[in-house]
């Protein structure tokens, strides 16, 4: 901004700098003691219009920055580490696992990698993909899979760079609104099937004939517990239509060598979403009541009381994806904490 070169100013904003900032820095624990003081100077030495030492403040005080970041990125990598590790368990095998950038699909996409496997990352949003790990050695994707053309693209994306797909981790979904279901317009409930099944079967049908061609290969679906769930009955009825493409593919594709499974989450405890999915927020205490009562609706429904996991999601998942479960399709194995769904 102190140049006046916008273009240099676009170039900087273009990196997501404050939104990566933001993000890591949220729980960080640690700031060089010196930082507040250099912002304070540095902007003393611009109004008495000394360049020099505004420079060597700046040049200083980004040496300093960087260590509080290297710092806070450290921790924050450690609390994303996967709790559960089978080494090599996915080794030479090609995973593509949707909704990657946050959520239960980063931390499948961390177990997979810290297990061996060869990753393709997909997701719609492209600030979601800065997101990801550079220890993720991993073909990225931005592709909008509730349209045939995004889950084409990504089926051609791993075959351009693998040469096949060995897993396929449909994980993309999620409910929009919470609220009754006479509440809901027929826009909304056409985004929720959209949203939630939709990106499933598309993406299957995208991904199978390569499957099909090799006579191998395993789809994991993440479906939900809420197909028995009180304010988002679209939602419920999507992911309903998840349960039954998962058992009637492995029904059609077993003679193909072809897994197909799926896991229901129950409520799952996640960092704050880097994407919105387009919830509104609340506006009046009526509608407050309404998404509250989906939470309480969710704990009451599981015997152990309490949310699960992004690790206890990733683990179902890795696991029915790996060739242990080699004897296990068209089943839906509840994450749920007693919660079947």
């Amino acid at each position: 901004m102190q140049t006046g070169n916008e273009h240099l100013l676009q170039a900087y904003q273009a990196l997501g700098v404050k939104g990566r900032m933001a993000e890591v820095l949220r729980n960080a624990t640690w700031c060089h003691p010196r930082c507040a003081v250099d912002h304070v100077e540095i902007v003393e030495a611009f109004e008495v219009g000394d360049r020099e030492a505004a420079r060597a403040l700046i040049v200083a005080h980004a040496g300093r920055s960087k260590q509080t970041m290297r710092r806070a990125m450290s921790d924050a990598a450690a609390t994303t580490r996967p709790r559960f590790v089978t080494p090599g368990r996915f080794a030479g095998k090609v995973v593509v696992v949707t909704g990657a950038a946050q959520g239960i699909g980063a931390q499948v996409a961390r177990r997979v990698a810290a297990e061996g496997g060869s990753l393709v990352l997909a997701d719609r949003s492209e600030s979601g993909r800065r997101a990801w790990p550079r220890s993720l050695a991993a073909q990225s994707v931005t592709c909008d899979l509730e349209t045939w053309a995004g889950a084409a693209d990504l089926a051609e994306a791993a075959r351009q760079r693998f040469g096949r797909v060995d897993v396929l981790v449909n994980n993309v979904g999620g409910a929009i609104n919470f609220k009754p279901f006479t509440e809901f317009t027929a826009d909304e409930i056409a985004a929720e099937v959209d949203r939630s099944l939709m990106t499933t079967l598309l993406t299957c049908r995208a991904v199978l004939p390569g499957m099909v061609q090799r006579g191998a290969g395993v789809i994991v679906n993440v479906s939900s517990a809420a197909t028995r769930g009180i304010h988002r009955i679209p939602y419920s009825a999507a992911k309903g239509g998840v349960n039954a493409v998962t058992a009637s593919l492995a029904l059609e594709y077993a003679e193909h060598g072809i897994r197909v499974v799926a896991t229901a989450p129950g409520g799952t405890e996640a960092p704050p979403r880097r994407v919105s999915r387009g919830t509104p927020v609340p506006g009046n205490d009526e509608e407050r009541a309404w998404f509250q009562a989906h939470i309480d609706q969710t704990l009451g429904s599981s015997l152990m009381g309490r949310y699960g996991t992004l690790d206890e999601q990733a683990a179902a998942i890795a696991f029915l994806a790996s060739d242990e479960a080699s004897y296990i399709t068209g089943t839906v194995l509840p994450v749920a904490g007693g919660d079947l769904g």
